[in-house]
């Protein structure tokens, strides 16, 4: 029998434990408007994922602005700011082993019609605008936006 080494050259605690992070997603108006909370906050949480907060928030333009500032100067730029603040969202920090990519994964592609049957967006988005949720799709871009939705958990 030969002898399979795993993670050679890490500690026991490498190997073994996953990344704890923390994650941001908001719930987009549209999602909301249909009642669709508690169902795309139960994926989340199926997936592995705590709750750490949550608030229902009516963004002004400036924070869907800040937000967004990545996309300023996109075609979709102005019709994404529109349609976040046109109704209320779940601001959501979540929390688990991985909890970026696994809060990706759960949520799915951006364009609905791509992403893999039985994630969040496939089953409830219709378009990339309303697409159900907005995942953090980065260590840094989850510290910026928990920054910008809860500056009292930084």
């Amino acid at each position: 029998m030969s002898e399979v080494v795993i993670g050679e050259g890490l500690s026991d605690r490498e190997v073994a434990a996953p990344k704890k992070e923390r994650t941001f997603v908001m719930i987009k108006p549209g999602c909301v408007e249909r009642g669709l909370i508690g169902a795309v906050i139960e994926r989340f949480e199926r997936a592995g994922l705590t709750i750490a907060a949550v608030k229902l928030v009516q963004l002004t333009r400036q924070v869907a602005e800040t937000q967004y500032a990545e996309h300023e100067g996109e075609y979709y730029y102005e019709g994404l700011i529109t349609y976040m603040i046109s109704g209320p969202t779940i601001a959501v920090v979540l929390e688990g082993d991985d909890a970026i990519n696994v809060a990706r994964e759960t949520a799915g592609k951006t364009d609905p019609r791509e992403a893999e049957f039985g994630t969040i967006r496939a089953d409830f988005g219709t378009d990339t605008r309303h697409n159900v949720v907005h995942a953090a799709d980065s260590e840094a871009a989850a510290k910026r936006e928990i920054e910008i939705h809860f500056p009292e958990l930084s």
